[in-house]
């Protein structure tokens, strides 16, 4: 079954309103494998800026059989976030999620949609805009551009990175991970792993990109996530749980930083065109 794009991109916003609490907050964080007491513990919480992803998410819709999607070959592809607000620590939020944008590669390359998701408080204030692009290894043929409207940022690999940061993911990650909401079975059976490709199950891109968003937080802004402005990431291969992710860094300016990462173990790079940006 192929896409329908004038469909899908004619359709209305999907409209989620979410309702939080502190416990919610936390299991995030250690879906990302925080154990600063500032994450994990209810006394002084702070809320990772990169929970900004799971909030108000609209769920499983590559397996509504409404769009067509091929859900068993779907990957993230990249990750780009605003952040307007500090995000709270509880309390309710309201999602507007809409697909912007479909790309198609051909019928043996698959299409990347790319959707967009604003984040509002209780207040009806921003919080954030979520922008992801997720590649449809099933669904090339579909129609529409071959290219995106936009260039990923370009890391300066051409000089050796200012640091290195290194994590070192659980097991348990991608099992605690998927309790905040993204239930793919990719990440946790094995016999759905292996018909999509992969020796076993994979860690969410976007647990590698929490990982990545608290790394930047803890070692760059001294801890403060209100400091986070801008975290943009393209994913380029998968992460397994129990892997080290290493992220390379070069400081471009007083407030901004590109990065890549990759998988210690396998020497794999899995993350490219990173970038954050953040208040002095």
């Amino acid at each position: 079954m192929l896409i329908d794009r004038d469909t899908l991109l004619q359709a209305l916003p999907i409209v989620v309103e979410q309702s939080f609490s502190r416990r919610d907050t936390i299991l995030y964080a250690l879906g990302v494998g925080a154990t600063e007491l500032d994450y994990v513990y209810e006394d002084g919480l702070k809320a990772l800026p990169s929970m900004a992803v799971v909030l108000a998410n609209p769920g499983s819709i590559w397996r509504d059989p409404t769009y067509g999607f091929d859900w068993q070959k779907i990957l993230h592809g990249e990750q780009r976030l605003s952040i307007h607000r500090p995000l709270p620590v509880d309390g309710t939020v309201r999602g507007e999620t809409e697909f912007e944008e479909l790309i198609d590669k051909g019928p043996d390359n698959g299409a990347i949609a790319h959707l967009t998701r604003r984040l509002y408080n209780s207040e009806h204030e921003p919080l954030a805009t979520v922008r992801s692009a997720i590649f449809l290894r099933g669904d090339g043929g579909c129609g529409g551009p071959s290219q995106a409207a936009y260039a990923p940022h370009a890391t300066p690999e051409t000089r050796a990175p200012d640091f290195t940061i290194s994590n070192r993911t659980a097991e348990t990650q991608a099992m605690i991970y998927r309790l905040s909401g993204d239930f793919n079975p990719l990440h946790i059976d094995p016999k759905v792993a292996q018909a999509a490709g992969f020796d076993r199950p994979i860690l969410h891109g976007l647990a590698t990109y929490g990982v990545i968003c608290r790394s930047v937080v803890q070692h760059l802004l001294n801890n403060d996530p209100e400091r986070l402005k801008t975290l943009d990431v393209r994913f380029s291969a998968p992460v397994y749980p129990g892997e080290t992710i290493e992220i390379d860094c070069w400081l471009e300016a007083s407030n901004e930083v590109s990065f890549i990462a990759r998988a210690k173990e396998r020497d794999i790079v899995v993350v490219k065109n990173g970038f954050a940006e953040y208040t002095e």
